[in-house]
């Protein structure tokens, strides 16, 4: 039969068991809790940047095709800067969103984006999807 050094040990030590029962069930539950706050984030944040190169895309497409009917129509300082716009919007890392560049190339993206609007006389500008909260923005 095997005796215990200290019948007590067991009740002197439940605080720090208790303690570490629960430390560990809160670890678990916030990173359970965390991925999936991160997995919503990311895809808000995704779907919004997707939302925006979208929108160059069609953008420096729509430009690409009025060059091809009309190869006159924009000066060639224009004509340069939309290609060099859609070279950018090429270079975009989209499988990557944790590479460093990301952030240079779409302030890259927006600034061309903005000179060649101003050049055109456009008044283009990229605001996203109007709010669901705000009715006087939708319209049918």
């Amino acid at each position: 039969m095997d005796i215990p050094d200290d019948i007590f040990g067991e009740s002197l030590n439940l605080e720090d068991t208790h303690l570490n029962e629960g430390y560990q069930e809160g670890y678990e539950t916030g990173f359970a809790s965390g991925k999936d706050d991160g997995r919503e984030v990311g895809l808000k944040t995704g779907f919004t940047t997707g939302e925006e190169l979208g929108f160059y895309r069609g953008c420096i497409d729509v430009w690409n095709a009025v060059i091809r009917v009309e190869p006159s129509c924009y000066s060639a300082r224009v004509q340069k800067k939309i290609k060099e716009m859609d070279e950018l919007l090429s270079k975009y890392p989209i499988l990557e969103p944790e590479n460093e560049s990301v952030t240079d190339i779409m302030g890259s993206l927006r600034l061309k984006f903005r000179a060649i609007c101003a050049t055109l006389n456009v008044k283009l500008e990229y605001n996203g999807y109007p709010k669901a909260s705000d009715p006087n923005e939708i319209q049918f």
